[in-house]
């Protein structure tokens, strides 16, 4: 496993901000770390790359102990935290530079600094001093420090964060590229992003995880609220439909066409067949209705979104 979670808990005086978790991430996969603001995202991404010590529990990156080998696993993280720090006073390729140095890169340091500045989209701003970037630009030379010594893990903390719409395609493509061959550990509030780049997601929630798993299953309803579609070539009853048990209510909506909520959509499919069998009723049409991600993430979070 690239990343290793167990038991992974933090403390700040009598506040109790990331209680016991645990979760695993392979090579190759962009996982999106989900959850309101002081759900405890930062906090967790903080104690795995060595920041911030945990109060309890452990965390391992590629088979290193974070408390044991904190070198070690600085050495395979490249981090962007949320709040960006930069030198404003340095300029764009000797700020890349000096970070080269602190990561002991001797050899095609010039190349790969080169590299970074490209795949970023920075050619243009690199004569620059940081401080006279716009906010996106300055992200821009985060991400690229973050990866300068190719590192095995990538922990992003909201890495589009004051991009605009044409930057954020351009580095949402770089880090699925980036993705294939490493681990991305993504923090984002936006949506879009985590279903455009991530296959799966881990949703926090007052510092417990409430959720890990594909994003096509937590839409499907394995979390939260789904709905199951169903239409039959004959009219039926709505209170016969209320006895179905894992229909959690019932809505009609015209043409013989029903709509029937559950959290356990595929029971509530096989239930719907065995039901229509049994009152001589021919289904014309049955079909599981997905939640968006925003649904499941309220739900979740019990939040009105982010």
């Amino acid at each position: 496993m690239s990343i290793k979670v167990s038991g992974l808990t933090k403390v700040y005086g009598t506040q109790l901000a990331v209680d016991h978790i645990s979760f695993e991430l392979k090579k190759g996969e962009i996982v999106g770390f989900l959850g309101p603001n002081g759900a405890g995202k930062s906090t967790t991404m903080k104690m795995i790359t060595g920041y911030l010590p945990p109060t309890d529990g452990t965390a391992e990156v590629s088979g290193f102990d974070i408390q044991k080998n904190p070198m070690d696993v600085r050495r395979r993280v490249g981090y962007l935290p949320e709040a960006n720090p930069l030198y404003y006073d340095m300029y764009v390729r000797e700020y890349l530079e000096f970070s080269a140095g602190i990561h002991g890169l001797s050899k095609d340091k010039k190349d790969r600094i080169a590299a970074m500045i490209s795949q970023t989209g920075l050619t243009k701003e690199a004569h620059k001093k940081i401080g006279a970037l716009s906010k996106g630009y300055k992200q821009r030379v985060g991400l690229a420090q973050a990866m300068l010594h190719d590192p095995e893990v990538l922990i992003l903390d909201e890495p589009t964060s004051g991009l605009d719409p044409n930057q954020i395609v351009e580095i949402r493509e770089l880090i699925s590229r980036i993705g294939k061959e490493k681990t991305v550990l993504l923090s984002t509030h936006i949506m879009q992003e985590v279903q455009a780049m991530c296959s799966r997601v881990i949703i926090i929630s007052n510092g417990n995880i409430v959720a890990d798993d594909s994003i096509e299953r937590l839409q499907q309803g394995s979390t939260g609220r789904g709905a199951v579609l169903v239409t039959f070539e004959s009219a039926v009853d709505r209170n016969a439909l209320r006895a179905i048990t894992n229909a959690d209510s019932v809505e009609d909506m015209g043409n013989r066409r029903w709509k029937l909520y559950t959290g356990k959509p595929e029971e509530l499919r096989k239930e719907i067949m065995k039901w229509a069998l049994e009152h001589d009723v021919n289904i014309s049409s049955m079909q599981q209705e997905s939640q968006s991600l925003e649904d499941v993430f309220r739900n979740l979070t019990g939040k009105k979104g982010e």
